[in-house]
């Protein structure tokens, strides 16, 4: 598996994710089979086939995440001197051309990308347009609609 771009603020969020499934959900579903076990007859037994399915999931996200962490590239966008270039972890300003509005996005990994917080995944179209650019240059990006162009404010490493 090749590394997986991070932020240091998404490897916090997944490391939470990590220890809340391990410290409360895993245990959580344990006492749910232990209860469903206790009413008897297991073959026709709803409450336990619910609490097995669920416990499969809790260590399939426990086993993909502590995957993820250890594959892990933590990337601290402080700490970054890119001159000025918009590169992963980088916060950027973006005027739309046509409709002249202004957005502001941060480029994350996929697993932190978060539209309604600005932050856009490494993987999209826009970022990929974005990458290796500078303030003042255009950004040309395949939407579903249509190309769209974006001017760069400004890039920032916050």
């Amino acid at each position: 598996m090749s590394t997986i771009p991070l932020t240091v603020t998404g490897a916090g969020k997944l490391r939470a994710e990590l220890h809340e499934m391990k410290t409360v959900q895993r245990p959580a579903v344990i006492a749910a089979i232990a209860e469903a076990r206790s009413h008897g007859d297991l073959s026709e037994n709803a409450e336990y086939e619910a609490a097995k399915e669920r416990q499969g999931f809790i260590e399939g996200r426990i086993a993909e995440l502590e995957s993820k962490l250890s594959n892990a590239q933590i990337i601290d966008p402080a700490t970054l001197d890119a001159d000025g270039a918009c590169v992963f972890g980088a916060t950027i300003d973006l005027e739309d051309v046509e409709s002249a509005t202004t957005v502001t996005y941060q480029i994350v990994g996929d697993d932190e990308a978060d539209i309604k917080e600005g932050k856009i995944s490494i993987s999209s179209p826009i970022s990929r347009a974005l990458i290796g650019k500078y303030p003042g240059d255009v950004a040309e990006v395949m939407a579903p609609g249509g190309v769209r162009e974006y001017e760069i404010l400004d890039v920032r490493y916050i």
